[in-house]
């Protein structure tokens, strides 16, 4: 794909982020999104923060809560051959489709010159869409849960952080799937934090 060549990374008219917002007041049947985000190469906190405003300004999506900022030790790969992640989960309302919504992701990773050479390989930003309202669904090109979220305490803390009553569609409680996985190599930076969109 070449750059710019995917309309969501094009500059939103002022109108049209306008006649979103007006929209949202009477928006008919907003979905619950949950996406995960990661970086461990760069500015992290920088690109992190970048990633929630390049949602929130993405029309038909809005940005309800953002988690407390983690630190984890990378998955998948030899310790210390990597640098270590920050991650951080945010809680979105949109009136987006699955689809719709993944695309703008991989748009937000294009934007930071996120690299796809190597399988757990460092990256400027990953943009994960862990949850999608109650859906379940193996499509290949959009797993939903995503498959390995239950898995992974470096998603399922901050998410509990954010929304304890939560659950992931099919696998329960994000509490119980927390207790079970532990909390071993991830770690609450209380001196890091991201702010909610303006």
């Amino acid at each position: 794909m070449t750059p710019n060549s995917d309309p969501t990374v094009q500059p939103v008219p002022a109108s049209v982020v306008h006649q979103v917002d007006a929209a949202d007041v009477t928006l008919h049947n907003p979905k619950r999104a949950v996406i995960s985000l990661g970086s461990n190469l760069g500015n992290r906190m920088e690109t992190l923060q970048g990633a929630i405003d390049a949602l929130e300004e993405t029309p038909g999506v809005r940005v309800k809560a953002v988690s407390p900022v983690y630190e984890t030790e990378p998955w998948g790969v030899e310790p210390g051959s990597q640098p270590s992640y920050l991650n951080a989960v945010v809680l979105l309302r949109t009136t987006l489709p699955p689809g719709s919504l993944l695309e703008r992701a991989h748009a937000i990773e294009e934007a930071y010159a996120r690299a796809r050479d190597e399988h757990w390989g460092p990256r400027t930003i990953d943009v994960d869409i862990v949850a999608y309202q109650d859906v379940v669904s193996d499509d290949p090109e959009l797993t939903l849960p995503h498959p390995r979220c239950h898995e992974r305490a470096f998603v399922l803390a901050p998410w509990h952080d954010v929304d304890p009553e939560a659950e992931v569609p099919g696998h329960g409680p994000v509490a119980d799937l927390l207790g079970a996985v532990g909390r071993e190599g991830v770690a609450r930076r209380e001196d890091l934090g991201l702010s909610l969109p303006e």
